[in-house]
């Protein structure tokens, strides 16, 4: 089995701080979102997608460096917060591989912010060449087309793989996928109801998801 882990709010407690970012960024931009509107219209999605809904709202192009300007802002309060990993992952990944279970990365972000989370969180050791972001697939979650690449570098049938996500995009990329999807609903940012509508498995502790992986 192949169990593949989202990164932002799954791995490493993010979600707060880069939407905190997102919006401040969009406010400058005269969008004016909360931290909450931002996670529930962007969360899970590629930067691309990101830009891409911001423009439509806004009806125009964003500055040519908004992007490396949101990117830098977010590694500053990344450094700054100091970023955390998610409470009881490391553990959870410790049982679910002594299980027998292979794991993966699969993120809508870039590797070069996941060389800097799961740095800082001190995961990106225990990942390193088996991590794979949306820069290198054509679209995103809500498609498939990321967790199935992630499958086919790793050697693994859809059918063999579980996936462990927060975000609505990214469970229904999952089941696109035709992977099992697990829904963690343990930080106050996720909508449960949604995920498991979305055809996700809701956890709340990362204590518990060993045994639903192996179940």
């Amino acid at each position: 089995m192949l169990v593949i882990f989202d990164c932002d709010g799954v791995l490493v407690d993010s979600e707060p701080l880069s939407n905190t970012c997102f919006a401040r960024a969009l406010r400058r931009e005269g969008l004016d979102w909360s931290v909450e509107e931002t996670m529930r219209r962007l969360m899970g999605r590629s930067m691309k997608s990101c830009v891409e809904i911001v423009e439509g709202e806004l009806g125009r192009s964003l500055p040519a460096d908004f992007v490396e300007k949101l990117q830098a802002d977010t590694m500053q309060i990344f450094c700054d917060a100091p970023l955390q990993p998610v409470p009881g992952v490391a553990a959870a990944i410790d049982a679910i591989e002594a299980a027998g279970a292979t794991t993966c990365v699969a993120s809508s972000g870039g590797l070069d912010k996941m060389r800097v989370t799961l740095g800082l969180t001190g995961l990106w050791d225990r990942f390193e060449g088996r991590i794979f972001s949306a820069t290198e697939v054509s679209r995103g979650k809500p498609f498939p087309d990321l967790f199935l690449h992630a499958a086919l570098r790793m050697n693994r049938q859809p059918v063999d793989c579980t996936v462990v996500e927060d975000s609505l995009p990214g469970i229904q990329a999952a089941r696109a996928a035709g992977m099992r999807a697990m829904a963690y609903v343990g930080a106050a940012h996720t909508d449960g109801a949604a995920l498991m509508t979305a055809g996700g498995r809701p956890f709340d502790a990362m204590a518990k998801l060993p045994a639903l992986v192996g179940s």
